[in-house]
């Protein structure tokens, strides 16, 4: 698991330990007092970088050595600055530390996991955490939209290549996390406009997901994801995705 360390990765992290009773590596620059209060023997942190290729593959790589296999990956890291219109003064290189993180990182991973996944004698499984910002256009998002549309055809290009894999891509919804509130953050609203109100109305309604909602569908699916949904974008309340539901 990527990006584990509050959130909807640190929900997923403790469904997997504890519902699931799966062991679990996790990846993330710090490893944070939250993440700490979960050391059991079923669990290993690593502290890694999914920007730079090298820390991945290392990270891969002793989790092959310690455990001798891997079964499934949760691909949650991602950054959402800079929010930004396309045509501002916003530097190319700020789009581009922003797809290292939430598109090359990816490739990265799914590369060095791949051939640990296609041995799995429980079958492997990817999740890709995605958005519904994938599939729209919000001002001030750019990089954020076109990273998440690169997710999904990521997921949808990998279900064709590598059939004995199952790749899913899951909208968790809008969710109480660090990221919605650097949303509503005012400095978010001049490249955001007129959009940007609504934010802040779901969250002043109390409309939030917590993160175990999607993370209890999320951690499910990594374990039991059935092979018809290979290569497609589901949403977390979907029918499908009901046996992983919180109950």
């Amino acid at each position: 698991i990527s990006s584990p360390a509050r959130g909807i990765g640190l929900a997923v992290t403790k469904v997997l330990l504890n519902k699931y009773n799966a062991t679990v590596v996790t990846l993330s620059r710090t490893i944070t007092s939250e993440l700490r209060d979960l050391a059991s023997d079923g669990l290993l942190t690593l502290q890694c970088d999914v920007a730079n290729e090298s820390a991945v593959l290392e990270s891969v790589n002793k989790t092959i050595e310690k455990y001798h296999h891997i079964d499934g990956l949760v691909l949650n890291a991602a950054v959402l600055e800079p929010l930004c219109r396309i045509g501002d003064d916003t530097p190319i290189s700020a789009w581009k530390d922003h797809f290292d993180v939430n598109v090359f990182s990816l490739v990265t991973s799914v590369k060095a996991a791949l051939p640990a996944l296609r041995e799995s004698e429980l079958g492997g499984k990817i999740v890709f955490v995605s958005s519904g910002a994938a599939v729209k256009g919000t001002p001030g998002w750019g990089p954020y939209n076109a990273s998440k549309a690169a997710m999904n055809s990521l997921c949808r290009t990998l279900a064709e290549e590598e059939p004995s894999v199952i790749s899913v891509a899951l909208r968790p919804g809008v969710v109480d996390t660090a990221m919605q509130a650097a949303i509503r953050d005012l400095r978010a609203a001049k490249a955001m406009g007129a959009g940007h109100q609504a934010f802040i109305d779901t969250f002043a309604k109390g409309s939030l997901l917590k993160p175990e909602t999607p993370g209890h569908v999320i951690a499910g699916l990594s374990v039991h994801c059935p092979k018809d949904l290979s290569g497609q974008f589901v949403n977390w309340n979907d029918d499908v995705c009901k046996p992983f539901m919180l109950e």
